[in-house]
């Protein structure tokens, strides 16, 4: 069967729409989620009216990528309450020694979130 067009997906507003999602739900502004993923703030301003997608192979793509990953993982662990996940996102944490909200904006700081949360998601 032959998808038409019409029907294709377009991974990159895919990806867009789900980074715009998932830095509401973590309480990102438009400024901090810029600094997260590497665009412009006027860039991620576009993101989030819908008016541009982000690339899932570049850079930046695999950052938001990561971030949504974050969300998914800090949901599922906060059970979708949302109170939860915020303060979560906004107390120190002595494994990650820093606040999460904070050390996301650098790609280490992301990538280290990232892996405690899996960690804690799928305990050995």
């Amino acid at each position: 069967m032959q998808i038409s067009p019409a029907m294709e997906v377009d991974r990159s507003h895919v990806l867009g729409k789900a980074t715009q999602r998932a830095a509401e739900a973590l309480g990102l502004n438009g400024r901090t989620l810029a600094q997260v993923v590497g665009f412009s703030e006027p860039t991620v301003s576009r993101i989030l009216r819908g008016e541009r997608g982000i690339d899932p192979a570049s850079k930046e793509g695999q950052l938001s990528l990561m971030l949504v990953r974050v969300f998914r993982s800090l949901d599922a662990l906060v059970g979708g309450d949302a109170a939860k996940r915020q303060t979560w996102m906004t107390s120190h944490n002595a494994a990650l020694n820093g606040v999460p909200a904070a050390l996301i904006v650098t790609a280490e700081g992301l990538a280290r979130t990232l892996a405690y949360l899996d960690g804690m998601r799928a305990p050995i």
